[in-house]
């Protein structure tokens, strides 16, 4: 069920505090932590704390907190004093999603090319 923490995600056992992550930020709504493979300097991913599979499904669920990854990833930037940066949300496997729990990559640190990957 949408919003209802999966036994089976590691972003809710990651919220849940059963498996430990570098937590740079937490909201009442969101996490950030660092990517565990990050591509960039600054490479951290920004998660309700509350599940659903992707932004989408986020968005038309609960825009409040969609809202909130958005703030928070302006937050995590400012922190690490990018002037420039990027979000992404992957969704769906052909664009690069391998865990599926709506999730913001807050990238920066370094010259980003267009296109991405």
């Amino acid at each position: 069920m949408p919003g209802e923490p999966q036994d089976d995600c590691l972003f809710c056992k990651i919220v849940a505090g059963h498996v430990p992550a570098t937590i740079v930020r937490e909201t009442d709504t969101t996490v950030a932590f660092r990517d565990i493979n990050p591509q960039a300097p600054t490479h951290v991913l920004v998660i309700p704390k509350v599940h659903y599979r992707n932004a989408a499904e986020l968005a038309a669920g609960e825009p409040a907190i969609a809202a909130d990854i958005l703030r928070e990833a302006q937050a995590v930037a400012d922190e690490d004093k990018l002037e420039s940066y990027r979000v992404v949300f992957n969704t769906g496997s052909g664009a690069g999603q391998t865990v599926w729990h709506t999730h913001a990559h807050v990238i920066g640190g370094r010259g980003l090319q267009w296109p991405p990957g």
